[in-house]
């Protein structure tokens, strides 16, 4: 009997032991993303799990890594109350109004101390209380009206970065800790989860965050495992058996027992260190791998914000520093019709003028016609405009509630709206194009590429200028811009003889360009900034390109056979020989680039891929960095890449990396390798 009692003992401390090692991987992989093991050998440990708790159902725990899958649907969920109340955030917009949150501060006080704060990230997903007693996961719980919320203990098993076991020995202590937290979606695990419900004929998101909403209150938690949610934690709202000085000393609290922490938080010493991180967040918010509508600032010391209190709906010692508005409720005027440079016709929505993230927005893009069909809008909809960074402003969604009855349906053309050609739709494209190569809007908008930034960035001629140009028959194409003379520029209205000199003379230092550049400034249908680069380093100089066979050009990474097939149709047109031959008859020069020159770069031949958030640079200039040395970045890991740079919160490129057995290295030594560090 006393055998029998040693061996199930055994068992049951074999069986801990496994759920703790794999739990402790959990973390490895899906907070810190260093894992020690291969997925064979995590499976490995699974089936063994499984295999001992299915042979000793007696020790069954509702905790255990092989229960994450999900428990049978539930009617409903039963309601919690919460045990301290989960309260909202008063919001500044300002460093001014942040000055008058410290100075209240101060006032309550009734002193002018030193105040030392934490700042964060404001993730915008769905809020969450979890629970543990003795280190164990007992109950998660949704904030509801922050008094009390929904059961979701069942779904938030699912989510493998939470920890059903607390991984320090002192919090594994403690009678009681609950933890509040956000629940969200990546970026590209949302567009994703979008693209797959839209295969199934299924219903979309609106946005990330009422996609970790839905994905959370899921009655059938199978449904919610088999969703890409995150979990990220900030604050500790109730605790037994544990005393803490500072927020700072919490969060390191919660980092030790293996909770993942919000992302970039950040001791700040003073007001001052505030705002410089608020304006760092916000400049990198776009690069940022989740959804995030401003920062959280917390008073640091804990005897402060006793003090300070709360008041019904926000504690006074915490505040959100949110950003300018990315979205904004307008009225859709209506639609007009666009014509870009390729003969590519698109809708254009004509708004009631209204104020996002610091611009005044009259006009958004609506893409096609499939996604007008999609959102199921119409003129004189009430819609949700987003403007997000520099990104063109979009229609999100028609408020359907809120029609008169008095809207109308938007009706493609059938004929361009410039040049009156009659436009076609090949088979399987959403875009309907005017094949009128001489259309004046895409000369017009040929011309604007032609002379952009990244293209020959001409100083002095934008978008009115070139319309101005072409509108007084000045010039025909963007050749012609090389062959105008101050005297018959000066003429024009607003640009006088000093002005017309110094555009000439911007336009004529314009004429040697780099080979990339000229190739990008071409515009030739599908070839962006990036694949310019990739066909000048690969051909060096523009009459290979020219020459280039289908063939030749199919065989280079990133270059598929659509992009192929236009490069190829592209030199073989006459028009565009004929235009080439006119741009170099007015003195156009290509530098071409040398074998030596490339061959002396550090970086030559190597192929780089970036997946998370780089603290030191921004994605961007980090591939200018690696371009200039040589290597190229690519949007995509295969097995031809040499690195994958590891940022913050990595995406489903550092998965692919690893199985692949691609090198991946850290951003410290990305630095190294560049001569950085």
């Amino acid at each position: 009997m006393k055998s029998n009692e040693k061996s199930l003992e055994e068992i049951k401390k074999e069986i801990e032991f496994l759920r703790r090692e794999i739990e402790r991987h959990n973390y490895l992989y899906y907070v810190k993303n260093q894992p020690e093991i291969s997925d064979e050998e995590y499976d490995a440990l699974m089936d063994r799990l499984r295999e001992l708790e299915e042979k000793y159902p007696q020790f069954y725990d509702p905790n255990s890594p092989t229960q994450r899958v999900g428990a049978p649907p539930a009617k409903e969920f039963a309601t919690v109350r919460h045990t301290v109340p989960l309260l909202s955030l008063d919001k500044v917009t300002s460093y001014e109004e942040f000055m008058e949150f410290q100075n209240r501060i101060w006032r309550f006080l009734g002193k002018k101390v030193e105040i030392d704060y934490t700042a964060t990230p404001k993730l915008d997903g769905l809020s969450i209380a979890v629970r543990y007693e003795h280190g164990r996961f007992v109950r998660g719980a949704t904030r509801g009206d922050g008094f009390e919320g929904e059961d979701v203990t069942a779904n938030v098993r699912t989510i493998k970065s939470i920890p059903m076991y607390l991984m320090s020995e002192e919090a594994a202590k403690l009678p009681v800790l609950e933890i509040r937290g956000e629940f969200i979606f990546h970026k590209d695990d949302f567009e994703r989860l979008n693209e797959e419900l839209a295969k199934k004929g299924e219903k979309t998101f609106a946005n990330a965050r009422n996609a970790a909403a839905g994905s959370l209150r899921q009655l059938d938690s199978s449904i919610t495992a088999q969703r890409p949610l995150k979990a990220y934690f900030y604050e500790i709202v109730y605790v037994e058996g544990r005393e803490f000085e500072t927020h700072w000393e919490k969060l390191k609290f919660m980092e030790a027992a293996g909770l993942p922490l919000v992302p970039y938080a950040r001791y700040c010493k003073n007001d001052e260190e505030v705002r410089e991180y608020y304006e760092n967040i916000l400049r990198e918010r776009e690069n940022l791998p989740f959804e995030i509508d401003g920062v959280v600032i917390k008073v640091n010391r804990i005897e402060y914000q006793r003090i300070l209190g709360q008041v019904s709906h926000h504690p006074r010692w915490a505040v959100a520093w949110k950003f300018p508005s990315q979205e904004a409720i307008s009225t859709l005027r209506d639609v007009i019709w666009s014509v870009g440079r390729t003969g590519a016709v698109t809708p254009v929505a004509i708004l009631e003028p209204v104020f996002i993230a610091g611009a005044t927005i009259s006009r958004a893009t609506l893409h096609n016609e499939d996604e007008i069909e999609r959102l199921g809008v119409m003129i004189g909809d009430k819609v949700v405009v987003r403007r997000a960074g520099d990104v063109i402003p979009e229609v999100v969604k028609p408020l359907v509630e809120l029609r008169t009855g008095k809207e109308k349906p938007i009706v493609p053309p059938t004929h361009c709206p410039v040049c009156g050609a009659k436009l076609s739709k090949p088979p399987g494209e959403v875009i309907r194009r005017c094949p009128n190569r001489f259309c004046p809007a895409q000369i017009a908008e040929s011309i604007k590429h032609f002379v952009s930034r990244k293209a020959f960035d001409i100083e002095g001629i934008g978008d009115k200028q070139v319309e101005t140009l072409l509108r007084e028959g000045l010039i025909e194409d963007a050749a012609d811009l090389f062959t105008l003379e101050p005297e018959r520029l000066e003429k024009l209205e607003r640009w006088g003889p000093v002005l017309a000199a110094k555009i000439v003379r911007n336009i004529q230092n314009a004429k040697r360009i780099s080979l990339p550049k000229f190739i990008f400034a071409l515009g030739i249908p599908g070839v962006g900034e990036h694949l310019a680069n990739v066909l000048a380093k690969h051909f060096k100089s523009l009459d290979a390109l020219r020459n280039a066979t289908f063939d030749e050009l199919i065989q280079i990474p990133e270059i598929g056979p659509n992009t192929a097939q236009s490069i190829v149709d592209f030199f073989a047109d006459e028009h565009n020989r004929r235009f080439l031959e006119k741009l170099f008859s007015v003195g156009v020069e290509v530098e071409e680039i040398r074998e030596e020159e490339e061959a002396e770069k550090p970086l030559s031949g190597k192929t780089f891929v970036f997946t998370g958030a780089l603290s030191s640079m921004t994605r961007d200039e980090a591939s200018e960095l690696v371009e200039s040395l040589g290597g190229r970045v690519s949007s995509s890991v295969s097995r031809k890449t040499d690195y994958v740079v590891v940022g913050e919160n990595p995406g489903s490129k550092y998965d692919k990396a690893k199985k692949l057995g691609v090198t991946t290295i850290t951003e410290e030594e990305f630095l190294k390798l560049v001569g950085r560090a």
